[in-house]
């Protein structure tokens, strides 16, 4: 990175301008704030489109900071300087087509995914749910040998409760003729002990599963780089 960060990014050897970086070396050569950069595309206020790139991963930690982040979090009274609406629709766009692409039911078949333990489901989805603002509900839908046929958000609550109904949750299951299930929901607050809420809607979704033919193999909660498992735990079973 070169050490007079004032000047133009056109002015920047080229190996280390993001663009040419990334033709020439492929996109995993370049840092989350350098693909920010590429996005951006220019800077403002003696700034480049690397630091702005680069203060937007410092304000909120990671990509899906950025995404969970409020349009006016950003670029309002107090968001950050040199980066207007546009651009903030620019970078929820481009983050929310990766996000798109990595839950496309087409990539997950091919990938093959099979969940043998809850390590695996953490392997597969803690990256993307660990840090998020509110709590979401997640199903997994899986085959008869336990491979991943697709993931179906169920739905996005508060910060302290998921609104969540096994009717809305088996939909998908229901109609992509899935042999078993996974639920995984996030903790914002990083503490993995289920609630009372927690434990009594795995129950419902246990028995709703039973009565459809449809196995719950576990409901895990993703913490702070932790997680709880019911089945590990002993806890999803017929009540």
């Amino acid at each position: 990175m070169p050490d007079d960060r004032r000047k133009s990014v056109k002015e920047w050897p080229e190996d280390e301008r993001p663009r040419e970086r990334l033709l020439k070396y492929g996109v995993d050569s370049l840092s989350d704030a350098q693909l920010l950069a590429i996005i951006i595309r220019s800077g403002r206020g003696g700034r480049s489109a690397v630091d702005l790139g680069m203060e937007l991963i410092s304000r909120f930690g990671s990509l899906e900071g950025i995404a969970q982040a409020g349009i006016k979090e950003i670029c309002g009274k107090d968001g950050i300087k040199g980066i207007g609406p546009a651009k903030v629709a620019e970078i929820k766009a481009a983050i929310e087509l990766g996000r798109r692409w990595y839950k496309m039911p087409s990539r997950v078949g091919e990938k093959k995914e099979a969940f043998c333990s809850s390590q695996d489901v953490l392997n597969y989805c803690m990256q993307n749910m660990k840090d998020l603002k509110k709590e979401v509900f997640r199903c997994f839908l899986l085959d008869t040998k336990n491979k991943v046929i697709r993931d179906e958000e169920v739905s996005v609550g508060t910060l302290t409760a998921s609104l969540v109904h096994p009717r809305e949750t088996f939909r998908a299951a229901i109609r992509e003729s899935a042999a078993a299930v996974i639920f995984v929901h996030n903790h914002p607050s990083g503490d993995v002990k289920p609630s009372q809420e927690d434990i009594l809607l795995t129950r419902r979704l246990f028995q709703a599963g039973e009565v459809l033919g449809i196995q719950v193999l576990d409901h895990i909660v993703i913490g702070d780089g932790c997680h709880f498992s019911f089945r590990d735990n002993g806890l999803l079973q017929r009540p």
